[in-house]
């Protein structure tokens, strides 16, 4: 059996108010099919993050209907999904925050879903501090999803092709490289923060990151960090996000090990789920790293749930 970690629904709601999001990412039963041929026991459900806001009212609006339909969703299929609720932390007090976040634990929502920046704002500000307080003290996982509401680099390039491809990848990879410079991960250390895509680029650049940073200390150019960049990023989670390279996954497994990584289909939006399982089964890993990417990492961190 199969745990996907990264599974995407949007409800017709708001998925009709969307530029993307409309053909197939609302048909649950189509999702339920995918699973049942390719084995997947249980998903986690993501927001993709989306324009919904603009045409719906607010992000508040967004947030209340969306958090109710997943809840619903994961009440009639509860066998089959976990779900994940949203919030938007901009314009709200700490005392908010904690509201809303009680609120998406009353629904049954196990695990909040966060874009990787907001209009520009990442996840190092303290805004979204009081968001970790809540996730350490209640163990609830924090999933990171690429922002796709103008990511970093759209200002200069805004493509249809290069956007998602690249801009994507570079708005989570500056998430995390964010959040460990400003002291997040050394602040929040048991928050169980897991990244899509492998976090973008980081797997490539992890080596350039330590030497650089070791290059600059010495010359007293960057702050002291306590330990190197690729310590922090071996603590953190990253899924597969549908990826089918062995390359990636072997380059992602000497970043963070076995351990750190779990499977991700991407659905809907990845369209040979198969192929993305099969690439882990047939890869020249041990055993117990493949069952720990296709399973016991998700068990785990939801506690069996």
């Amino acid at each position: 059996m199969v745990f996907d970690i990264h599974s995407h629904y949007i409800p017709l709601e708001i998925a009709e108010n969307t530029a993307f999001f409309k053909e197939g990412w609302s048909d649950i039963d189509r999702q339920l099919s995918i699973m049942d041929k390719r084995h997947i026991e249980k998903a986690l459900l993501l927001y993709p993050s989306s324009d919904a806001h603009i045409k719906m009212g607010g992000w508040d609006v967004v947030c209340r209907i969306y958090n109710q339909k997943i809840a619903d969703l994961v009440k009639k299929h509860g066998d089959r999904f976990i779900g994940a609720g949203i919030i938007y932390p901009f314009c709200l007090d700490e005392l908010d925050i904690v509201s809303k976040i009680d609120n998406i634990r009353g629904l049954g929502l196990k695990a909040i879903s966060l874009a990787s920046s907001y209009e520009g704002i990442y996840l190092d500000d303290e805004r979204f501090f009081p968001v970790y307080e809540y996730a350490d003290r209640e163990g609830m996982v924090i999933h990171v999803h690429p922002q796709i509401i103008s990511p970093i680099g759209e200002e200069r390039v805004k493509d249809p092709l290069l956007t998602p491809v690249l801009e994507y990848m570079f708005d989570v990879s500056i998430c995390i490289s964010k959040m460990m410079i400003s002291g997040v991960f050394l602040k929040f250390p048991n928050v169980r923060f897991i990244f899509a895509h492998y976090g973008g680029v980081l797997p490539i650049v992890k080596e350039r990151f330590d030497n650089t940073y070791i290059m600059l200390r010495k010359r007293k150019f960057v702050k002291d960090l306590f330990k190197l960049p690729g310590d922090y990023f071996k603590n953190l989670y990253f899924d597969t996000s549908g990826s089918k390279s062995q390359s990636s996954l072997m380059c992602a497994l000497e970043m963070v090990g076995g351990g750190h990584i779990l499977f991700g289909s991407d659905l809907p939006a990845n369209q040979d789920v198969g192929g993305a399982i099969d690439m882990i089964i047939s890869s020249e890993i041990s055993n117990e790293s493949k069952e720990s990417i296709l399973k016991k990492n998700f068990v785990f961190l939801f506690n069996n749930t």
